[in-house]
């Protein structure tokens, strides 16, 4: 498949000369040398501070303390394995820390099974492990899941094979079952007074509340319904339980091509009686159903009696409080902006939370730390500028915010600043290799066009320095779709690679347009959720086309050397343009995307008396949607990457693309990553998907059309 190229040097044809390499030139590794932090969190008294580093695929657990928080390294995984680490808490005493190891947490099926990328013959197991924040050897607790501290700092309460168990802190006994209830147990959070367990148990169709005592006593459903429950929350009492409701599976089949709201309504339940009664119903509009960013509903309970959570039923996804006892929810983040990330105080006095907002109109394509009172509309952007920051947390003393920090040019640290405001002070800068070329990242410029029906996108342009001619460009297109790239490095660990990759292509000599097309998040209800999108049109392709009909227009832009990539969902419309618009893009690397919507609707026509009205025709729009659909017009060079241990796209979408492209005889190289998943847990992996990648460009793009 792979495709050799012949040149007969004969006296006048054209001789093909590559582009200069660049003073700002670099290569992959170094760019992606930088440490990545996720899973900030601190103890609920104290000071105290956890994170994980992944360095190079060396994931760790590192901890710090107030007033100095002098980072420490409190784990020694020293091999490029794989094994992620999620679930990451401190004991509220702030004298243990937990933690999982093992699964693909970010995955759409299977995120708690082993992650083998070395193929090792020895079983992985996804385990629980606790390690004292002072210092020590990690204890494995138990297989298992979604660990939950008691507020009495003696026990963990988790999931292993949808039911609940316990184990002891400090590993001193085997874990146990805890209680066992029909259905998946799902979202365990214990009372304040670690007393009780509150729990989701799932049962396809519906969904109930329960609340665990002891093996004693058996368990209190809160208002069993026919309908589906989610999100339970504790009073800072313990006596009542909010939690969101949602109407049960059934009814008529229905339009598939007919957007139609998602009914919710928030809850109360009193504990000691399993009685509920609704305090706010959500607007039944399309706007108003459930909101689909970071965290859903986003569920609190506040101080002053108050339920805080997020809705998007002003065209954003805004935060909201009301009284516990019902009435008008009270607006708390006015303006043109998204929350996520939010967390609550210690205290619950406060929401802090990441926002596309702050005093220069480019934020959109940010995000700073924002704080608003639980109780008025009164947000404040803590991190204005021309930096990103995010997942900001506060410690248990409400004296310190915690976030993670970046810039166009320094890869995310974290940080922390005064609660009482003040400049972010960087922690474990020192990890941060010699190598990392920080002074030669170029600072991508905010660029925004219109598609062919009206529709303002927004993008970001990487550009080379001191190229005069016209350079060969790329198209990044991001996955998801409900993601966003931004003016810097991104708060994802998958899209931080991307942008290094990005760089990295900026340094030989490409310019680079990252896409932020719709169904993306950060511009509102109406851009995100698109009724012809997806395999319901593929409206977003647009957008694609109007990126690279935008660039080819740019007089520094060789409009016969644009090419195009993206992993996931920005793999499926990077399919989609090289099979309907081969003229506009001359290559493509397509990274484990969707090619065929179809497969996922071969239930729709059934034999029941009741049919969907429109299967039929939503089958031909979803074929119509669909890559395989144009492969008969597919005529540029592509590159097929995907690891055969995706839990987010079948590895059978790109299996049946190569046929499909095998019969067409269109030019076609491919790389399979055995034993990997979506996301690249080994950081060899990353490198070498993102290094055939750029070689592929090198050799399509970098040379000139005679």
């Amino acid at each position: 498949m792979k495709t050799i190229l012949f040149v007969c040097l004969i006296t006048g044809i054209f001789l093909y000369k590559p582009t200069p390499t660049l003073a700002q030139s670099f290569q992959l590794e170094a760019v992606r040398s930088y440490p990545f932090p996720s899973d900030l969190t601190a103890s609920a008294q104290g000071s105290r501070l956890a994170w994980v580093f992944n360095e190079q695929g060396k994931r760790n657990i590192y901890v710090a303390e107030g007033p100095d928080f002098s980072p420490r390294k409190l784990t020694a995984y020293t091999e490029d394995d794989g094994q992620e680490i999620t679930s990451l808490s401190v004991s509220s005493d702030g004298k243990w820390v937990v933690y999982v190891r093992g699964g693909d947490h970010g995955s759409n099926w299977d995120e708690a099974l082993p992650v083998n990328t070395l193929s090792s013959p020895v079983p992985i197991k996804v385990q629980i492990w606790s390690v004292p924040f002072a210092g020590g050897v990690p204890k494995a607790l138990s297989e298992g899941d979604e660990p939950v501290i008691s507020p009495r700092n003696d026990q963990i309460a988790f999931l292993k094979s949808g039911q609940a168990w316990t184990a002891p802190l400090d590993g001193s006994a085997p874990a146990k079952a805890l209680f066992t209830a029909r259905g998946e147990t799902r979202s365990l959070e214990w009372s304040p007074d670690g007393s009780r367990l509150v729990f989701v148990s799932h049962r396809r169709d519906h969904a109930f509340i329960g609340v665990f005592t002891n093996s004693e006593t058996p368990i209190t459903w809160l208002d069993p319904s026919f309908s589906r429950d989610r999100s339970p929350r504790w009073s800072p009492d313990g006596t009542k339980v909010v939690f969101v409701r949602t109407p049960g599976l059934g009814g008529p089949p229905d339009s598939l091509l007919t957007p139609k709201p998602e009914p919710w309504a928030i809850w109360t339940a009193d504990v000691a009686i399993g009685k509920a009664a609704p305090i706010w119903q959500a607007p039944k509009t399309r706007a108003g159903s459930l909101p689909p960013t970071h965290g859903g509903v986003n569920l609190h309970w506040a101080a002053n009696d108050r339920i805080v959570f997020v809705s998007y039923q002003d065209g954003w996804p805004h935060l909201y409080s009301l009284p516990a006892s019902g009435g008008t929810p009270l607006l708390l983040t006015p303006g043109s902006y998204m929350a996520e990330h939010i967390r609550l105080s210690t205290d619950r006095k406060w929401l802090v939370f990441s926002g596309n907002t702050g005093p220069d109109k480019q934020d959109i394509d940010r995000r700073h730390v924002v704080r608003v009172p639980v109780d008025q509309a009164a947000p404040e952007v803590l991190t204005p500028g021309t930096g990103l920051e995010w997942t900001p947390v506060v410690t248990g003393d409400g004296s310190t915010i915690a976030l993670i920090s970046a810039t166009a040019q320094r890869p995310p640290l974290p940080a922390v600043m005064p609660f009482s405001k003040g400049t972010p002070r960087l922690l474990a800068q020192n990890l941060i290799s010699a190598q990392f070329p920080q002074t030669r990242l170029v600072t991508p410029k905010q660029v925004i066009f219109k598609a062919a029906d009206g529709v303002s996108v927004h993008a970001q342009l990487f550009e080379p320095e001191g190229v005069s001619a016209k350079k060969p460009a790329i198209i990044y297109v991001h996955g998801g779709p409900s993601r966003q790239m931004q003016l810097g490095w991104n708060y994802s660990d998958y899209y931080s690679n991307a942008y290094a990759w990005n760089q990295y292509l900026t340094s030989l000599g490409f310019a680079v347009l990252s896409v932020n097309y719709r169904l993306g998040i950060g511009y509102g209800h109406a851009f995100h959720q698109v009724a012809d999108g997806g395999e319901n049109g593929a409206a977003e392709y647009r957008d694609i086309r109007a990126a690279g009909e935008w660039l080819a227009r740019q007089p520094q832009i060789d409009a016969g050397r644009i090419g195009i990539y993206g992993g996931s969902y920005g793999g499926y419309l990077t399919a989609l343009a090289l099979g309907r618009d081969s003229k506009l893009f001359a290559a493509g690397v397509d990274i484990h995307g969707e090619h065929d919507w179809t497969v996922y609707q071969s239930s729709l026509l059934s034999n029941r008396v009741e049919q969907v009205p429109d299967a039929r025709q939503a089958a031909k729009i979803a074929w119509e949607s669909s890559p395989v659909s144009a492969v008969n017009t597919w005529t540029s060079p592509v590159l097929i990457i995907h690891g055969d241990d995706d839990r987010n796209v079948g590895f059978s979408q790109s299996a049946d693309l190569v046929r499909r492209l095998e019969t067409k005889g269109v030019p076609m190289e491919t790389l399979v990553i055995v034993d990997d998943t979506h996301h690249w847990m080994r950081h060899a992996n990353a490198l070498k998907v993102g290094q055939a990648m750029a070689d592929f460009f090198k050799r399509k793009l970098l040379k000139k059309n005679p």
